[in-house]
């Protein structure tokens, strides 16, 4: 056996767990079944899906309001079914997009320094699907494209601007499991339910790349892996082992890389740093962050170490790489969702140089952007705009202005019940409702037979 250890920076980086005091706790987060990340961060805000009655909710908290937090945490609820995925805008930290299964994708601002007081009129509804809206994904380098994909096995592309759909990708015969931007936006690629892996040329509406993916029932998720021409998928084999394909995206007839993880049951979600080539693997259910490197040899994915933790995930985001703390060697930050909290976790290379460390950050994806969206559809395609972090990255707090022509939606009146007592005498009016709809129900028919039998002997004189 060979001794030789592969040299790598990232050999030793290790993840550093947050006390209870500095996560995000008390919440009440979402019990929905849908496999989503529940989760979404931004270099501002984090947003959580929230279990709520009569409709849905998700919360938007700035990163320094940690702690157990108030039971009157402001939401944001217009929406009349469950919430099931949230997205932020990567070009303006002040605006956050939500998929319900009302079928409908809303838009929000988001205030200065984040919500005093829950929010029920978005800046901008977005209407088409014909079915639950589970993910919603902007583009990386457009401003304000949005895509949206639904149970009815379409994909749209919106600009949020005009609240106009710009796109529909179609060719799905099953359910949208997840779906991921190339680098710069000019593909999209899918997992779904049938099994199949597709990569879309978004513009024309054409599936370019198709291929049997995971042959499990479980589900799959799938992630660009960044500039490179490579995907990764996660997802379960026939006998229910959790699995890891590398993709070549111009050839995807059979997996670059396959390796199987364990046989534990949640579904593994995927989080490629195009930066370090780090890909990190959560596991639904897993207490555990495995990470592993890849390379571009005979071997490819190379494991590193892993994270570990008694309390399971029920899902997990990562910061976006601008907004990680280059001063203690901060090389991603995720987000970890429990029963009832979020925890962010600090991944750290392990350091005692002083100043920039510029091996560890290359310049990565700002937050301006590259085109405008009638840029992209005339054809114009361009990379992302780079940044480099060796000064630091401040968020801008002060609020850039969303205008949209689209629609938004009235604010509802109605108040919900809160208590027992309240729940006890809204059922009671509505039973009381009940009855006096049958009653009606009841009359017009004998009314009806009445009139039947009038014009019966009239027909007969």
């Amino acid at each position: 056996m060979s001794r030789f250890v592969r040299a790598s920076k990232y050999r030793h980086v290790y993840g550093n767990a947050t006390k209870r005091d500095q996560c995000y706790d008390n919440l009440k987060v979402t019990r929905n079944a849908w496999d989503t990340n529940l989760v979404k961060a931004n270099p501002l805000f984090i947003s959580v899906n929230l279990e709520a009655s009569g409709g849905g909710a998700f919360a938007v908290i700035p990163h320094g309001t940690t702690g157990k937090l108030s039971e009157t945490l402001p939401v944001y609820n217009g929406h009349t079914a469950a919430v099931l995925d949230t997205d932020f805008n990567p070009f303006n930290d002040h605006v956050v997009a939500s998929a319900s299964e009302d079928c409908k994708v809303m838009v929000w601002t988001i205030p200065e320094g984040g919500p005093t007081e829950s929010v029920n009129t978005p800046a901008l509804t977005l209407s088409g699907h014909a079915r639950k809206v589970g993910h919603v994904l902007f583009h990386p380098t457009a401003d304000n494209l949005l895509a949206s994909s639904s149970a009815d096995y379409t994909i749209k592309l919106w600009d949020i601007t005009s609240g106009k759909e710009r796109q529909e990708l179609t060719g799905h015969t099953e359910i949208i499991q997840s779906l991921a931007w190339n680098y710069n936006g000019t593909c999209v690629v899918t997992t779904c339910k049938d099994k199949r892996l597709r990569i879309f040329d978004v513009r024309s509406n054409k599936v370019v790349q198709e291929t049997n993916g995971h042959a499990g029932i479980k589900g799959a998720r799938v992630s660009w892996m960044g500039n490179a021409p490579r995907i990764v998928t996660t997802g379960f084999s026939r006998t229910s082992d959790r699995q890891v394909f590398i993709y070549d995206t111009q050839n995807l007839a059979e997996p670059l890389k396959q390796e199987n993880i364990d046989t534990a049951s949640g579904m593994l979600m995927p989080f490629f740093d195009a930066d370090t080539s780090v890909l990190y693997l959560a596991g639904k259910g897993d207490g555990n962050i495995r990470y592993y490197e890849w390379v571009d040899d005979e071997k490819g994915l190379y494991f590193l170490s892993e994270y570990k933790s008694a309390e399971p995930q029920r899902g997990i985001s990562f910061l976006p790489k601008r907004a990680v703390n280059v001063a203690e060697c901060e090389v991603a930050r995720a987000y970890k969702v429990h029963v009832s909290l979020v925890e962010p976790i600090s991944f750290k290379v392990p350091r005692k140089l002083e100043g920039f460390q510029s091996d560890l950050y290359p310049d990565t994806v700002g937050a301006e952007p590259s085109l405008t969206v009638d840029e992209f559809f005339a054809g114009k395609t361009a990379d992302p705009k780079l940044i480099s972090l060796e000064g630091g990255f401040t968020a801008t707090a002060v609020a850039k202005e969303f205008v949209t022509s689209g629609p938004a939606v009235e604010a509802t009146t109605e108040k919900l019940p809160q208590t027992d007592k309240e729940y006890q005498e809204a059922y009671h009016a509505l039973r009381k409702e009940n009855e006096d709809l049958k009653n009606q129900v009841t009359s017009r028919d004998l009314r009806i037979r009445q009139l039947e039998g009038q014009l019966e002997s009239l027909s007969k004189k």
